[in-house]
């Protein structure tokens, strides 16, 4: 368990998060490496502009696991919003290959890290033995 502690100007914190959220029609657009990269390359922009640590994370064919740092001085949904647009922007901007209009579903999931720390990063971790093929799942 991780007990490394962050300091702003007047505080201590740790702030830890599990955030989750898909493409707007959970299609496998982020399947292409390039795509992939390219969102590292954004979060870790994004990162370092706010003073988040991206402790854990996964960018799946369909969708994004992030385990993470956020100072208090921002609040979890704020975050979420600039990973989401400027994300967003930069890889339509890059590729071209999206239509226009939102790339990201409206939702997600976040939860705060707790005791589960070592259960979170795992389920993270393996993220990609755990997907599925749409072709396997068997509705009714």
């Amino acid at each position: 368990m991780s007990t490394h502690l962050y300091k702003l100007s007047h505080s201590t914190y740790i702030c830890q998060y599990h955030i989750v959220w898909a493409p707007r029609y959970r299609g496998k657009v982020l399947a292409d490496t390039f795509i992939k990269l390219e969102l590292k390359r954004m979060f870790k922009f994004i990162a370092k502009w706010k003073g988040l640590k991206i402790l854990e994370w996964h960018i799946g064919d369909e969708h994004i696991h992030l385990y993470i740092t956020i100072p208090p001085k921002y609040s979890a949904a704020y975050i979420i919003q600039i990973l989401k647009t400027k994300s967003s922007a930069w890889i339509k901007k890059k590729t071209k290959k999206f239509p226009p209009g939102a790339l990201w579903a409206r939702g997600y999931f976040v939860s705060t890290i707790g005791i589960n720390e070592f259960a979170v990063r795992n389920y993270i971790k393996n993220q990609q033995y755990r997907q599925v093929d749409s072709e396997h799942l068997k509705l009714f």
